[in-house]
């Protein structure tokens, strides 16, 4: 209730100099308190007079305070379900992307067994030139099979005590009389390279048989044919190559009279 009109009227009251607690303990003791509260008073006036418009912008700012702070909550809940949306966009972003990066990598595998698979239809597109061949070769094979197994089976009975030049007469020969009797054979039969193959060959050649035709010739006729053979060796080439051929099979070599015999056990 106390007014600046009031403050005003006891301003000239509180100016004076014997206006105090201890000068009016002398005059009267019991009402001395009420100077010390008419002084306290006027100075709280002074001091809440420059509190109030302070408290009055604390109320506002308190209640701007407030607003912005629902305003903020607002925002952050807000803020909450768009960070949600985004989440929710983020996860379906990186499984687009994931899916997107497992369907990269199958095409690429896809591209790849198709580049291998082209390379092999290309390569096989060559091979199938060969197999048709070679089918029609087979079936070549087949239906002289018999005449070149007759010429096989001759060569190996009869052609061991003649040269090479009676050998290829004979095998002329026996053409002639297979083509009277329509039996069919390879017009290019190398008997050679069917009762033997190149690596028993070079296996003979490095235990010293000679590489030429008719000592192959020889030795197919020696190891193939189901007859004992004799072998008339002035060079002893025959006999190193048997013995070396034999060595591991328990042969025993026996010399007589310049003749040589060759026995198994």
């Amino acid at each position: 209730t106390i007014t600046g009109e009031t403050v005003e009227l006891l301003e000239p009251y509180l100016d004076m100099e014997d206006y105090n607690l201890e000068m009016a303990k002398k005059v009267c003791g019991n009402v001395a308190g009420l100077c010390s509260w008419t002084q306290a008073m006027a100075y709280f006036y002074g001091i809440n007079k420059e509190v109030l418009p302070l408290k009055a912008n604390l109320a506002l700012q308190e209640g701007r305070l407030a607003a912005a702070e629902t305003e903020l909550n607002n925002a952050q809940i807000q803020l909450d379900e768009k960070q949600m949306e985004l989440d929710q966009v983020q996860a379906m972003y990186d499984s687009a992307m994931k899916e997107k990066q497992a369907l990269l990598d199958d095409a690429e595998a896809c591209r790849r067994k198709m580049n291998n698979a082209t390379a092999l239809i290309e390569g096989l597109g060559g091979e199938k030139l060969r197999w048709t061949a070679s089918s029609k070769n087979f079936q070549n094979q087949i239906v002289n099979l018999v005449g070149n197994v007759l010429l096989a089976t001759g060569f190996l009975s009869y052609s061991g005590p003649f040269n090479q030049e009676y050998r290829n007469l004979l095998l002329q020969l026996w053409k002639k009389e297979m083509d009277n009797s329509k039996i069919p054979y390879s017009n290019d039969l190398n008997l050679t390279g069917m009762l033997i193959d190149n690596a028993t060959m070079g296996e003979w050649n490095l235990q010293g048989l000679p590489n030429d035709d008719l000592s192959i010739q020889n030795g197919i006729i020696v190891t193939k044919a189901s007859r004992y053979p004799l072998l008339i060796d002035p060079q002893g080439q025959g006999k190193i190559w048997i013995k070396n051929m034999e060595k591991n099979n328990g042969l025993q070599v026996k010399s007589s009279f310049n003749t040589f015999y060759v026995c198994h056990f």
